[in-house]
């Protein structure tokens, strides 16, 4: 939500609840008022009030009488008149009764409100106000580049076009007087309309640009700031704050703000506490005073080369400083040591059951590497090694030959050693060599055949059946 004056962009309305600026928030413009009136019926002899306020670009709000009794809601664009002639087109930021109080808290007075409300915005009207409103920024720039020409210390930090494009307000910053006299009539010939030159200070230029702080919120002087209050150094030293002028400062370049909102705070703490304490007689020596928590009303004192600091009262301090003053002197400071509690944080463990995060965040991490590796502990090296693959098939026992077929004897000689391709046929064909290995027979009297072969048993379910058991009667032909 936002007005179309500025980067928001949209109109005037909020765009969530469509109440036309009578919800909390009010749009975008600082120092909203809610008006808790709107939805009140009024009695029938009333007669509103015919002061309304208008908003325009940046945090200027102005009064303006309303003669001819319109009816007006908040949020509407209205064409007003102008400070020196012409018209000028703002938004009505709060209307009724509330405007009479909001009076009363400026202290202005209804003598002072002379201008008036000409009409509702019509289409011409808006239309060349955004216009206007288009020309601000390159008008700014142009205005910089001949404030630089005239070798002139001032920056230029914004450009208000009044609604009907004949005036135009420059806000400029500057540390002293500027004899702008020159730079007035070239931005006239340039431009071809009404300039008017006002000074601002640097916390005025930050709130009108707007921004974020150090805090992460948007700046106090855009949004509910107006009144500016000088900040001295000593805001700084009463809350016992580092006098670092990177962390002190700003978006202006001046000391912040906040340093005054609870200023009052701690100066009504420090009364209690006594002023330039520096060091405490003591019979073991001289305590030197290190820091004071002013809320807790505690001062902290350390002994030449000890490292520990041994905090005390405020008024044990009192009483030690009046008697340092008679010329007597405590024992030690140790024995009369505050005992500090210590916080302990008890962490809560979360009433809901965590059914996403089940599973470990690194269960990926430690995947085995050779998943797919059978004889991955046999190997010492590599697993992609082709001898490495011949030398485990060697270490294999022989598989029994079934009833009426050769039973393949694996030998060193059978493959190549290299592993490669089979050995050649002209080399000598090596001898079945007998193995260890014996096949489950169901009959447990069946001796095996003399010549080293191991027979199977037939996959025959009839054999099976009949409980038949045959011996190997072929020989190897190799033999």
């Amino acid at each position: 939500m936002g007005c179309g004056s500025c980067s928001t962009g949209g109109g005037c309305a909020p765009s969530g609840c469509k109440s036309n600026g009578s919800c909390l928030t009010g749009g975008c413009q600082k120092l909203e008022v809610y008006d808790w009136l709107s939805n009140l019926d009024m009695p029938s002899n009333y007669i509103p009030f015919q002061v309304v306020e208008v908003k325009f670009k940046g945090a200027r709000k102005e009064f303006f009488l309303n003669n001819e009794n319109i009816y007006l809601e908040i949020g509407e664009l209205v064409a007003v008149e102008g400070p020196t002639g012409g018209y000028d087109v703002g938004h009505i930021s709060l209307t009724g009764e509330l405007v009479r109080m909001q009076m009363k808290r400026r202290k202005t007075p209804i003598d002072q409100v002379t201008r008036k409300i000409y009409r509702k915005a019509t289409e011409a009207d808006v239309e060349k106000w955004k216009i206007a409103k288009g020309l601000e920024w390159e008008t700014m720039h142009k205005a910089r580049t001949l404030a630089l020409d005239l070798r002139l210390s001032m920056k230029i930090s914004d450009v208000d076009y009044q609604g009907d494009k004949t005036k135009a307000t420059f806000f400029y910053t500057a540390e002293g007087r500027v004899d702008f006299r020159e730079l007035i009539k070239k931005m006239a010939e340039t431009f071809r309309i009404r300039i008017e030159m006002r000074q601002i200070g640097m916390r005025q230029e930050a709130g009108r640009l707007g921004g974020i702080g150090s805090c992460g919120r948007e700046l106090c002087c855009s949004t509910w700031l107006t009144n500016f209050k000088t900040v001295s150094t000593a805001a700084a030293r009463y809350q016992n704050l580092s006098l670092n002028t990177l962390k002190l400062a700003g978006q202006c370049g001046k000391l912040k703000c906040c340093l005054n909102y609870e200023l009052d705070t701690y100066l009504d703490a420090l009364k209690d506490i006594p002023d330039r304490v520096e060091n405490l007689q003591t019979e073991i020596g001289v305590a030197r005073h290190q820091k004071t928590d002013i809320f807790k009303k505690l001062m902290w004192f350390s002994y030449p080369n000890m490292e520990d600091w041994i905090p005390l009262k405020v008024d044990r301090v009192k009483e030690i400083m009046a008697m340092n003053k008679k010329g007597l002197k405590p024992n030690n400071l140790k024995e009369e040591a505050v005992e500090l509690v210590s916080t302990t944080v008890i962490e809560k463990t979360p009433d809901y059951e965590n059914v996403v995060g089940q599973d470990s965040l690194t269960r990926l991490d430690d995947k085995p590497k050779n998943k797919g590796n059978r004889n991955n502990n046999n190997k010492p090296g590599g697993n992609r090694n082709g001898e490495q693959r011949n030398n485990n098939n060697a270490n294999r026992p022989e598989r029994p030959a079934k009833p009426g077929q050769q039973g393949r004897a694996r030998t060193e000689g059978n493959r190549n050693p290299a592993g490669g391709a089979p050995a050649a046929k002209a080399q000598p064909k090596a001898q079945p060599v007998a193995t260890d290995v014996q096949p489950k027979a169901a009959n447990p009297a069946a001796a095996a055949p003399a010549d080293g072969t191991v027979a199977k048993p037939s996959r025959n379910n009839r054999n099976r059946n009949n409980n038949r058991r045959k011996k190997p009667t072929d020989k190897p032909k190799n033999e």
